[in-house]
This record gives structure tokens, C-alpha cells and sequence, in this order.
């Protein structure tokens, strides 16, 4: 959603970076550029002048002047000011202090209430509440069926006395819901209401009267993050008809400019706490100002990506698998757990999300956008077209095994031979990270290059390179790659050791003698 601000804002930033001082007209210049990119993604216009001039008067202040890399200032000063428009720290719900918290919603009529009852259900479910949804959206046709539905799919209890399509009083059914939570024990009631107008008078008093009748702890006002500068109208309409505390976007991932997120808190007051992003019953989380602000710039949101994943794999299983990447040069890790890790990333989301959560990735925007989510599909179809002798040890997979594998899933034997290459690559390198470095790296044990890789035995090494002449200096010949191209290197400092790979006849010079210990010890 945010793209095409992000693009502006990395263009604008750009032209900042290399100069030493930054003048009042490169400050002007680049205010008038931000200004441009907040316009154009449909901020208001009074959130635009009151952003501009909060950066300008603090990127001329002291801050940037005296600052050592000016323009890493003034992008440290947009960050600050766009995370205060967002609403600045992240707001919690409120809960009751005598269950049930009730916590009601309103909104535009498809701006997505009833499905999003059904995330924040599943989302307080996994928070360890046990949420009940009330389907009080009486005038929308099949509304109480899709509520059930929704409700059934996110695995949360539903209350719907009534049918729906215009029969039933819905502030009578908000009422019975408090006590039925009660009764069956539900901490959490989530109040669907009929959308409406800001201009129908009488479903914004239907509103106030159910807000009268439960007296909730929380009421959301949920807005379609696609609307532009109008949601800024209907949400103060709603504040002024019935009142909200907190603010949900939902269809955050759709191709909008974006305007919405950015005026609403703004200009009402009132935090944005949620965030649907997806289709998905778990496309949803709690709205982070910081976060958002640094994806906007292009500075990801790792802090979220890691949330997902501890969300979505188990710790018990990720220990295991490091165990096998590990132990025996990585052997243990099989196909099998491959494709079983492959399954938990998937969990996660699309990976066209999680890479742009990533730092630096707004650069690669497109070919990240271009990313084939079948193509995770096909990987899978070509494992489980194996056999688990072959999943177990795939260098058995020869010519036949390929062709058959192939057929099995409906691919080339080209990429079934590419996926085996892959593996084995991705497998080392896996095995590379859990013994703790990479090649090449200082003081990284059983790496290639380094010290502790030779075979010995007795203090000697056993191997000598083949088709090589060795050095007549001890030491150098010590020192000197075997087989493999590992030097024959001790733990010693200098790689002198313990003697290991020094022959039983070395003697140090006399020079070295005289410093050694009287009992010549080394």
C-alpha cells in the first residue's frame, strides 16, 4: 500500500545523502518533496501542513546543523514525526477488570467488520482469552450466517438468537450476549454491528444505543484503509454520532495510496490499534506506529518478522533440526526436514511479505513482487514424489530415479537434478552456520582454512599433501596445506600448538631455548 510513498521518500533522501552541510534551500527543497509524496498517497491536507512543519523546524534546529552525517538526521527526524501521526506508541486493549471486556465495532457498511470480528477472535484466542462473537448486524442480508461462519472457521464461540435479515432488535441481543458470556464463561465479547451511513441518522442512534445498552470497554471504528482522505470525513462523523476509542484498518494490503492510515489518528485523536493485511484469518496483528513508520521508509520491520516466526515454529522441532545440521557434517538433515522446514516458513505468510520485511528489500521490489508462490508447491510435489530411501540419502537418486520422480510430479528431470544441487548447497552452508562461522572467518573451529581441521594422531599429522614438494623449514612446513587444503595448524598460538605436525627430531634454535622454562617445558 505504502509503495509508491516509499519510492518518493528513498528518491528524496537520496539527494540528501554525500553532502557534509545541508543548507536552508536543500531543507526547503527536500520539505517540498516530502510534502509532494504525502499529497500524492491522499494524506489530509491539514495532517501534510502540520508534518512539514514540524520537520522543517526541527531539521533546521541544532539537531541537523551540528549533527555529523546531516542528512541520516533529517531521516531520523521523518521517522520520529511519522511515527507521531501514526499515533506514536503502540496502544493495548483495554480489558475489564470483571470479565467480560465488551468490546464493540462500527463502521462503513463493507469496510469489513464481520470478518474482522472473526480475526480479532482468533487473535484474542491466541492470546489466551476466550472470546464470544454477537452477531448484531440484523439489517444486512445473511450477515448472522456469515458471522457463523467467520466464527466457526477462526474456532470461537458465536451468539445469534436471532435470524437476521431484518428481523431481531439488535440492542436487545447485545444485551442477552453480556449475561450469556457470563454464564458460559467468554472474558471477551466482540460486538458485530450493522454498518452505516455517517449521514443515516437512525442506524448512527441503533450505534449509540447498543454503545448505551453493553457500555463497552473498547469501541473500534474499523475503516477501509482503500478509501483515501474520505475515511478522515466518516471517521469524525462517527466520533461525533457515536464516539470510538481506538481505530482498526482493515484491507491494508490492498493498492491504495495509503492516506488513510496516515490522517485518521492524526485527525481524530484516536489511536490506530489493528491492522488486517489479508484474505486470511491470521492476516491480522496489533498496529506498531514504529513499525509501520520504518517500513514506509524502506527500513523493514524485523521486529515483526520475528514475531511470525515465533509464532509459527516450534522450538522443539527447530532445536532438533539444528542438532542434525550439527552432528555429522550436517548428514543427519534429510530431505524430509527440509521440506517440513519449507512448510513452517510457509505458515508464516507469502514470501514476497516476509523478504519485505526485511531491511533494503523496498529496492528490490520487483523482483520481489515477481517471487512464484508455486514454486514452493512444486518443491513440495517433487519431495513427496520420492521415495523415503531417497528423502533419507539423496545421492542414490540417479538417471531412472529422476526420470520417475519427474513424472511423479510433473516437472522436468532438469528440476528435480536442480532441486537434489540445491540441497546439498543449502545443506553445507545450513551446516557451516551451526558450527558456529563461516570460511575464512578468525577463531571459527572445523571450518575450511582454519586451524583444527587436520586428522592427528600422537601430535603428527597423518596425511601429506600428494604431488607437492614440502618446505625443509619445520615450521613452514608445518604450516604447510594438507590434502584438502587445510594447514596442518595446531591450537597454539602461531600455529606452533603442542608440536602437532612438528617432526619428533625439532629443536627449537638456541636463541629460543634460553626463554623457554628451566624444565623445558613449551
Amino acid at each position: 500500500m505504502f509503495d509508491t510513498l516509499s519510492d518518493r521518500l528513498a528518491a528524496t533522501f537520496k539527494n540528501l545523502r554525500g553532502k557534509g552541510r545541508l543548507s536552508e534551500a536543500d531543507i526547503d527543497a527536500t520539505a517540498r518533496e516530502i510534502r509532494i509524496a504525502l499529497l500524492e498517497a491522499d494524506v489530509a491536507l491539514p495532517v501534510v501542513r502540520s508534518f512539514i512543519k514540524r520537520v522543517k523546524e526541527r531539521a533546521l534546529g541544532a539537531e541537523v546543523s551540528k549533527a555529523l552525517n546531516p542528512a541520516q538526521q533529517v531521516i531520523k527526524i521523518v521517522n520520529e514525526e511519522l511515527v507521531a501521526i501514526l499515533g506514536g506508541e503502540t496502544r493495548r486493549l483495554r480489558l475489564a477488570k470483571n470479565p467480560p471486556t465488551v468490546i464493540m465495532l462500527a463502521g462503513l457498511q463493507g469496510a469489513g467488520k464481520t470478518t474482522l470480528a472473526g480475526k480479532l477472535g482468533r487473535w484474542l484466542k491466541a492470546q489466551g482469552h476466550a472470546p464470544l462473537l454477537v452477531a448484531c448486524d440484523l439489517q444486512r442480508p445473511n450477515a448472522v450466517n456469515q458471522l457463523s461462519v467467520v466464527a466457526e472457521r477462526a474456532g470461537v464461540a458465536v451468539f445469534a438468537p436471532e435470524p437476521g435479515n431484518g428481523v431481531g432488535d439488535p440492542v436487545r441481543v447485545a444485551e442477552q450476549s453480556i449475561e450469556h458470556a457470563r454464564t458460559k464463561q467468554y472474558d471477551v465479547v466482540i460486538v458485530d454491528t450493522a454498518g452505516r451511513l455517517g449521514i443515516d441518522a437512525e442506524l448512527m442512534q441503533q450505534a449509540a444505543d447498543i454503545r448505551d445498552a453493553v457500555k463497552p470497554d473498547e469501541v473500534l471504528f474499523v475503516v477501509d484503509a482503500m478509501i483515501g482522505q474520505d475515511a478522515v470525513t466518516t471517521a469524525q462523523a462517527f466520533l461525533d454520532g457515536v464516539g470510538f476509542d481506538g481505530v482498526v484498518l482493515s484491507k491494508l494490503d490492498g493498492d491504495a495510496r495509503g492516506g488513510a492510515a496516515l490522517s485518521v489518528a492524526e485527525v481524530t485523536g484516536r489511536q490506530i490499534m489493528f491492522a488486517s493485511n489479508g484474505e486470511k484469518l491470521d492476516d491480522f496483528d496489533a498496529f506498531h506506529p514504529d513499525r509501520m513508520a520504518s517500513r514506509i521508509l524502506g527500513m523493514g520491520d524485523v521486529l515483526s518478522l520475528i514475531e511470525q516466526a515465533e509464532r509459527t515454529f516450534d522450538a522443539a522441532e527447530a532445536e532438533k533440526t539444528a542438532r542434525k545440521l550439527a552432528s555429522g557434517g550436517g548428514k543427519g538433515f534429510t530431505l524430509d526436514d527440509f521440506l517440513q522446514q519449507m512448510e513452517q516458513v510457509r505458515k508464516m505468510g507469502s514470501i514476497s511479505k516476509l523478504l519485505g520485511m526485511l531491511p533494503g528489500m523496498a529496492q528490490m521490489r520487483d523482483q520481489i513482487n515477481s517471487i512464484d508462490e508455486r514454486d514452493v508447491d512444486r518443491i513440495a510435489a517433487i519431495i513427496k514424489s520420492m521415495t523415503p530411501a531417497e528423502r533419507e540419502d539423496p545421492k542414490i537418486i540417479n538417471g531412472s530415479r529422476r526420470a520417475r520422480i519427474a513424472r511423479g510430479s510433473g516437472v522436468a528431470v532438469g528440476e528435480v537434478s536442480g532441486l537434489v544441487e540445491r540441497f546439498f548447497e543449502a545443506r553445507k552452508m545450513m551446516n557451516r552456520f551451526a558450527q558456529g562461522g563461516m570460511p575464512g572467518m578468525p577463531g571459527m573451529p572445523g571450518m575450511p582454512g582454519m586451524g583444527g581441521g587436520g586428522k592427528r594422531k600422537g601430535g603428527k599429522a597423518q596425511k601429506k599433501a600428494k604431488g607437492r614438494s614440502r618446505s625443509g623449514n619445520p615450521a613452514k612446513r608445518a604450516a604447510e596445506p594438507q590434502r584438502g587444503g587445510q594447514p596442518s595448524i595446531g591450537a597454539g598460538a602461531f600455529g606452533l600448538g603442542d608440536g602437532a605436525g612438528l617432526p619428533d627430531d625439532f629443536e627449537l634454535p638456541k636463541e629460543f631455548r634460553d626463554l623457554l622454562p628451566p624444565d623445558g617445558k613449551r
